[in-house]
């Protein structure tokens, strides 16, 4: 009995070694290859483990075909080595796929962001065509399943209609892709307004400028009118009112804003110099003074509290040197 185990055990051995050095030479060769990349690092992490067992289940079959076994117990040991294999390729393959998407989204090698939601459906749909393979080398009839399945999802959306339309509503969302993630948004529906975090399953997670996270379900992410301050450009306008006498000079005025707004471009984080800021009369006479508004332009939506604040503070001092009163209605003055 000894002597019939000796040469299969000898196979196992060997071709197990020679299969693990061969995986060592792929190994360096794909590092060389990419260069040490992040999803060089993630790949390899994901298949050093599994890897491993592949070559011990290589000199299993190897070992098997050159074991005298009866052919019943021989078939059924290999249904199990090619399930064992089908199984850990699936489930290092759905784990290698959605850790490069989220790394390659990251370093900005997708176009957009990539979401939750996309992560899920790359390891769901890798793990149903893995399940289904298994299924059909254990020699189980997939049809009837898939039938079951059919019936048994309308069901299944009955009774979960809310979920459903979450859910849907969240693939609308990745598929238009009116907001993504990192973008600055307002919704209409909520009130709410902030960066993206992520596009799940069933909501959306929105960070707003308290650090404060909102979770909305996708459906009325998906029914709001959603104001995308980063879709396609990031730059934005704002415009900063200020009030003077009657007896300023409206010219005078003119000059000491834009002067004040173009001097600070460079000294205030997020203020554009180009377009160049303009100051405009507005419309029309107010009953106590005269109104101009101050448009400028900053990098993104957030920087508009800095640059306001700064420039407040830079056209106060710049209207006291010149002598340029603003006005208080006369209830404040008599106060």
């Amino acid at each position: 009995m000894w002597s019939r185990l000796f040469w299969p055990a000898t196979a196992l051995v060997m071709v197990s070694i020679a299969a693990l050095l061969f995986r060592h030479a792929l190994v360096a060769a794909f590092r060389r290859w990419t260069g040490h990349t992040n999803e060089d690092s993630l790949f390899l992490q994901a298949v050093r483990v599994p890897s491993m067992l592949w070559c011990v289940v290589l000199g299993l079959f190897v070992a098997l075909e050159m074991a005298d076994l009866p052919p019943r117990m021989a078939s059924q040991i290999q249904i199990v080595l090619e399930s064992a294999i089908i199984l850990s390729v699936t489930i290092t393959v759905a784990g290698v796929l959605g850790s490069i998407v989220a790394a390659a989204s990251e370093r900005r090698a997708l176009a957009v962001a990539v979401t939750g939601l996309f992560r899920t459906a790359v390891r769901l749909t890798v793990l149903v065509i893995g399940g289904l393979v298994l299924l059909s080398s254990l020699g189980i009839a997939i049809t009837p399943i898939l039938t079951a399945l059919g019936v048994g999802g309308l069901a299944i959306a009955l009774a979960l209609q809310d979920t459903l339309a979450n859910l849907f509503a969240g693939l609308h969302l990745l598929a238009d892709r009116p907001i993504r993630v990192g973008d600055y948004v307002r919704l209409s529906v909520e009130n709410v307004e902030g960066h993206v975090l992520d596009v799940g399953w069933r909501s959306t997670r929105i960070r707003m400028l308290q650090n404060n996270v909102v979770v909305v379900p996708n459906k009325r992410v998906a029914e709001s009118v959603i104001t995308n301050f980063d879709l396609d450009e990031t730059r934005t306008g704002i415009s900063i009112r200020v009030a003077v006498g009657y007896d300023a000079d409206p010219d005078q005025v003119e000059r000491a804003l834009v002067e004040e707004a173009r001097a600070a471009v460079g000294q205030v984080p997020g203020l554009l110099g180009d377009p160049p800021p303009v100051a405009r009369l507005i419309p029309g006479f107010g009953e106590y003074s005269l109104e101009f508004t101050l448009t400028c332009q900053t990098r993104r939506i957030v920087d508009q509290f800095l640059v306001q604040h700064e420039l407040r503070k830079r056209i106060l001092k710049r209207l006291r040197a010149e002598g340029i009163a603003i006005p208080m209605p006369p209830v404040m003055r008599r106060a």
